[in-house]
């Protein structure tokens, strides 16, 4: 029988190769601190998992959290079977109550381990591939309306069609990035505005009404569930929600409010790529639509989400996105690339990366 025999943590900065990634409440990262986890097994089989935390201020979440609390369940798992994915999850569970991103690497090694031992890509176990590739959106950085414009434009010569620009910042600064976004896009693109919380009600309201005659979607307006339900009520368009669904049970109260048209599965929100399929598989069920991602990553994570999201039923796939494009450092060989603003997910076992061991660098810790 296969069994875990180690686990290794890394840890590896992502700098953002346009210099910042700015969003609501004045949050702004140049560099992402990421972490990489690599479980080894008796059968010379390893996975690996990466989480990226958005930084400190974004989720309930922060980067060395995640290196504190693996070490809180990492004995625990050693010595048992990495594919039986459930009793991952369910001693990971014991052992650390919450703290769903500590758990997301962890997992995602594991289904890399499964795939890998059963000669299979992880789209396959998943569910199959749909379709040839997998659109993608590009997420503009929260800056003046006009250079967030002149992004926009470079990015569709670059093959986006879905773009979600970062507001929630001062309501007529956001009406403004709107307007002049949607005046330079096509009919058929997608744009999606995205306050990430932070806007007050109020604001939200003078944005929408000020914007919703134009082909637009909103994203989580306020910070909580009850705020933005609130604001969906008041308005005719496509709604999102993203931080307030965070488990099945915030899915399901959502669900039976109406509380929205699309949500957003990241998968370290929810503690890795059992749990989000759980969700993907629920949302099919139900018939709401998905954009599948993570808060943030690069070659490891990304993978993942091409393989979750290429497993993904065509109509209920809103979006994904490809974060390793946007970061500066590349530790992988066979991470999806981007091509004409979409990615497949790789035919290779498991996640499909051949990860370089030079970049990485040595762990911070070892557990077995």
């Amino acid at each position: 029988m296969i069994k875990i025999v180690s686990i290794e943590v890394f840890q590896l900065d992502l700098p953002i190769k346009e210099g910042k990634y700015s969003w609501s409440h004045g949050n702004s990262v140049s560099v992402f601190d990421s972490t990489l986890v690599k479980i080894k097994t008796n059968c010379d089989i390893f996975g690996f998992g990466e989480v990226c935390t958005l930084g400190p201020a974004y989720l309930p979440a922060y980067p060395e959290g995640v290196r504190t609390g693996i070490k809180k369940f990492g004995k625990a798992l050693i010595g048992l079977d990495p594919t039986d994915l459930t009793t991952i999850n369910s001693i990971m569970d014991t052992n650390l109550k919450g703290h769903n991103y500590v758990k997301s690497p962890v997992d995602m090694a594991c289904w890399d381990i499964l795939g890998k031992y059963t000669k299979q890509p992880l789209w396959k176990i998943l569910g199959g591939k749909f379709g040839k590739d997998v659109v993608l959106y590009r997420a503009i950085s929260q800056e003046d309306p006009k250079i967030m414009s002149k992004k926009v434009k470079g990015y569709k010569k670059e093959g986006y069609t879905k773009f979600q620009l970062k507001v929630g910042g001062n309501p007529n600064e956001d009406i403004e990035r709107i307007k002049l976004v949607r005046s330079i896009l096509d009919k058929s693109d997608i744009l999606v505005a995205d306050a990430n919380t932070g806007w007050l009600m109020h604001d939200a309201l003078r944005v929408i009404k000020a914007t919703e005659d134009l082909d637009v979607y909103y994203e989580q307006p306020c910070i909580s569930y009850e705020e933005s339900l609130s604001i969906r009520k008041k308005t005719k368009n496509p709604f999102i929600l993203d931080e307030n669904i965070d488990s099945i049970n915030s899915f399901l109260r959502a669900y039976h409010d109406q509380a929205m048209d699309i949500i957003n599965i990241k998968i370290s929100k929810l503690g890795g790529i059992t749990k989000s399929r759980l969700l993907r598989d629920l949302c099919v069920q139900l018939g709401i639509g998905m954009t599948i991602e993570d808060s943030w990553g690069g070659d490891i994570v990304t993978a993942a989400i091409a393989h979750l999201a290429h497993s993904t039923p065509e109509k209920f796939r809103f979006s994904s996105t490809d974060f390793n494009s946007y970061n500066t450092l590349s530790y992988s060989i066979g991470s999806p690339k981007r091509k004409n603003g979409k990615f497949v997910a790789s035919e290779n076992y498991g996640l499909g990366l051949t990860i370089k061991d030079k970049i990485i660098g040595k762990p911070l810790f070892e557990i077995k």
